[in-house]
């Protein structure tokens, strides 16, 4: 909670002009629901809400109210103010900013048993949490696109319904919660929840300024600041008062202001040509556009505020239009009825031109079939040896020799992949991240239990005092407590939260990757899982194999942008050493898990299966399912085999041999497209 003096003028913010008027349209009416800023680091999204909580008139509150009751309001006093009422003292002051950390608890958010009191009285005392502080104020949440879903869903909830309900640890309580709701993000680190997203009311786009003027004036506005922030505020002192008559003129003027009914009607065609979910966006346009008209001191909405409001209402609410179902086929002739006698003549005068094409076309379907048919028809041969010849004929066709010419193929357009995570277990972990869920050491994430050890000084007071409730007359004693607590009483939380896991990459970077750009749609699947990775707070690294053996491209590392300079740059051709990849990458795991032996590693494979290069005497192909199943021993280690082999009339399966013995999941490269899953996912429903 925090009061700002001195802070740079929302006036003196250079360019940004729809985002200080979504800022100042939710300081009038709150109705709308609150904004989520999305953009680029470094583009005053922080700055600009500091200096709107600047700007805003001052409100009134009862003196000593943990949940700043207004005085005026008396069916949203809290109980305390109820008691007191109407004896109560009121004071002024000015709109506070609330801060959320992204590590906050779920009790720090939504308040908890305040654990000193409750043990001297004996009476179930509550803690207020942030939600009660941001009461009548603004909750800004910085990258809220990091922030765990239960904790986002709580406090939109919350701005959604204006209340903040407890009913936990034996406490039922709520109290009011109206507050301007501000939330940043950068795409680049991940979005929200499409139904996540809808709950913001309004949205902005914002970008550095690309007028060098501009530019400059930021830089000569900036240092002007640093060096005297007072003499720089009453430099903008005229037009930031002015700014907060406005609102607070602004606000007096909404409840008279009226919209027209063909006003309405468009906002629902603009909302139905956009294919908006739900009607929340219509009522969040109505109120955006009451709010504009009203600042601008007017009591009628025109078609200019609502056209003014509707980028930032609808920006983050858009949906692609359904494609049209498919025309139906064209009714089919009766078998009776005949062309006219022209057209038959016309057919048989242009029938000569075309046959010696259709005889070319016939005699080069015949020829592969012959030569199949004739293969099917040895019958000396067995059929291991007829797969081993077909394994050796597909890898001289599409290997190219040791010393043979490196190829650099480009990288395929990225894709939002199918969620990757580890299954849950009992290990306590420490960590952040968003990919799986883990039991965490820290005091953070969801209260999922309770243990007896007591290391982490996170007390659950609800099992503290069960455990003791049966003692107490035993330990009955002038001691000034309600309740006498033992050591053996102490419980402490188990809590859970995601966290990032460790991605190891093994690319087949051989020559038989290159044939048809597999290497590219290679490299675009590689890409769309670095791009997860960093989303989710992953470390990755990189081990790739081709010629003779495998190579460490990238040792661990959160630096996901070098990893895909790294994949644009890697070289494709030679050999394909299989086992060699496999040997490395278990080597690799092996390293990192001796330094951390709660990691839950996911090593992902992308290769066809097939092998040419033997690291002892066995077939190269049976030496790698070999060591397949003796790394599969390793539990903590999670595989996935992502087969790049193409859908043709052979295919071998090799890559699906190699899953089975890894006991990894198994995709083909499609099927990491989290698009095509709903493509699935519809299809069967259908």
């Amino acid at each position: 909670k925090t009061m700002y003096k001195n802070v740079y003028p929302l006036a003196a913010i250079v360019g940004q002009e729809e985002l200080k008027q979504g800022l100042i349209l939710n300081a009038v009416n709150p109705r709308i629901g609150g904004m989520l800023i999305r953009g680029e680091k470094g583009t005053a999204k922080s700055t600009a809400v500091r200096g709107l909580a600047a700007v805003l008139p001052e409100i009134q509150v009862v003196r000593d109210c943990s949940f700043s009751c207004n005085p005026h309001l008396v069916h949203e006093l809290c109980d305390e103010c109820r008691r007191k009422a109407p004896d109560f003292e009121v004071t002024g002051r000015k709109v506070c900013i609330v801060n959320l950390p992204l590590n906050a608890t779920e009790d720090r958010v939504v308040g908890g048993i305040d654990f000193s009191r409750t043990i001297k009285s004996g009476n179930c005392c509550l803690l207020p949490g942030l939600l009660a502080a941001a009461h009548r104020a603004i909750l800004y949440v910085d990258e809220v696109n990091l922030l765990d879903d239960h904790i986002v869903d709580i406090i939109l909830d919350a701005a959604a319904s204006g209340r903040n309900c407890l009913e936990r640890e034996g406490i039922s309580f709520s109290h009011s919660a109206r507050f301007i709701l501000i939330g940043t993000m950068n795409p680049e680190e991940g979005d929200l929840r499409p139904q996540l997203l809808d709950r913001f009311g309004l949205c902005v786009e914002v970008s550095g300024a690309e007028s060098l003027d501009e530019r400059v004036d930021l830089l000569v506005r900036r240092d002007e600041f640093d060096h005297d922030p007072a003499a720089f505020c009453r430099r903008f002192q005229a037009k930031s008062e002015s700014i907060s008559k406005k609102i607070a003129q602004g606000r007096k003027i909404l409840p008279k202001v009226r919209m027209a009914r063909h006003l309405r009607s468009f906002i629902t065609e603009l909302c139905t040509e956009n294919h908006v979910a739900g009607h929340r966006a219509d009522l969040v346009m109505e109120q955006a556009a009451r709010a504009l008209a009203a600042f601008e001191e007017q009591t009628d909405v025109s078609m200019d505020h609502i056209r003014r409001v509707a980028s930032m209402t609808l920006i983050h609410r858009l949906r692609e239009a359904q494609p049209p179902p498919p025309p139906p086929p064209p009714p089919q002739e009766p078998p009776d009825e005949q062309p006219p006698q022209d057209e038959q003549a016309s057919e048989h005068e242009e029938e000569p031109q075309e046959q010696p094409d259709r005889q070319e076309q016939s005699a080069q379907e015949q020829q592969p079939q012959d030569g199949r048919q004739a293969a099917a028809g040895q019958p000396d041969e067995s059929s291991e040896q007829k797969q081993d010849q077909a394994r050796t004929e597909e890898s001289g066709r599409h290997s190219e020799p040791e010393a043979g010419t490196e190829q650099i193929f480009q990288v395929d357009a990225a894709y939002k992949v199918k969620p990757l995570t580890t299954a849950r277990d009992r290990v306590f972990r420490r960590g952040s991240g968003r990919r799986s869920s883990s039991r965490i050491f820290q005091k953070q994430g969801r209260y999922v239990g309770t243990r007896q050890q007591n290391k982490q000084n996170d007390i659950a007071l609800d099992a503290t005092i069960r455990a003791a409730a049966p003692y107490q007359k035993q330990r009955a004693a002038a001691t000034g407590l309600a309740i006498r607590l033992t050591p053996q009483d102490i419980r402490e939380k188990i809590r859970e939260k995601r966290i990032g896991n460790f991605l190891l990459f093994v690319v087949d970077a051989s020559g038989s990757m290159g044939v048809r750009g597999r290497m590219a749609a290679s490299k675009g699947a590689v890409m769309s899982l670095l791009l997860d990775a960093y989303q989710k707070r992953d470390k990755v690294a990189m081990i790739t194999f081709r010629r003779n053996k495998a190579f460490i491209n990238l040792p661990p590392t959160r630096s996901v942008e070098l990893a895909g300079k790294l994949l644009a740059e890697m070289p494709v051709g030679g050999r394909t050493p299989l086992s060699a990849g496999l040997a490395k990458s278990h080597e690799q795991v092996r390293n990192y898990l001796s330094k951390e032996p709660a990691a839950r590693p996911i090593v992902i494979l992308l290769t066809d299966g097939k092998s040419n290069v033997a690291l002892g005497e066995r077939k190269p192909v049976d030496e790698a399912i070999r060591f397949g199943t003796v790394m599969a021993r390793d539990e903590r280690v999670k595989y996935i085999v992502v087969d790049t082999e193409e859908e043709s009339l052979v295919t071998f399966g090799l890559a699906r041999r190699l899953a089975v013995s890894l006991k990894a999941e198994y995709f083909k490269i499609n099927d990491l497209q989290a698009e095509e899953l709903v493509n699935i996912v519809r299809g069967r429903q259908q």
